[in-house]
């Protein structure tokens, strides 16, 4: 390995032990550099449609539990996205504001609101994923190409979201 200016860069041990060689040897460090490159490319597909990112989770969420047949309340949409029940919560509200759903009171817990998608909302959704999809694939080229197929780059990924199985 070589440090910025051009030498050998050498490892360094910390005080427990690890030996530390740098940036350029930490996965971490490449998956945190990835992920500023994959939401920079998935935020310039999105602007066009007038949505943000988290959006555009929120909304392509709803928009698939509807489509299987479940009305999700504010905390199961916000579980399925793997975002924050507050957060989840503001963001649903823009996404009323702007016509793309409706929250309906529960009939069963009147202080929780489900959550449909209007035909507006699913026109945008479905745009906004078909986007998104080709951004993907773009993005992830060089792993497809590399020999790794989609389902065995989710199933990759997902393991590394959910390292205990779950």
């Amino acid at each position: 390995m070589t440090n910025d200016l051009g030498g050998q860069a050498a490892g360094h041990l910390d005080p427990g032990g690890l030996v530390i060689e740098g940036p350029p040897s930490s996965p971490g460090f490449w998956l945190w550099h990835a992920t500023l490159r994959w939401q920079r490319a998935i935020a310039a597909v999105l602007a066009p449609l007038g949505l943000t990112h988290v959006q555009f989770v929120l909304l392509s969420c709803a928009w698939w539990m509807n489509d299987h047949g479940l009305v999700p309340n504010q905390l199961e949409l916000a579980r399925q996205a793997g975002t924050d029940v507050k957060m989840t919560s503001q963001v649903v509200r823009k996404l009323e504001a702007k016509g793309l759903l409706e929250r309906e009171t529960d009939p069963d817990d009147t202080r929780a609101r489900r959550l449909r998608v209007t035909p507006n909302g699913t026109e945008l959704a479905l745009a906004a994923i078909e986007h998104v999809e080709r951004a993907d694939a773009a993005f992830f080229q060089p792993a497809t190409s590399a020999g790794l197929n989609t389902e065995s780059l989710a199933a990759l990924l997902r393991e590394l979201t959910e390292p205990d199985g779950n």
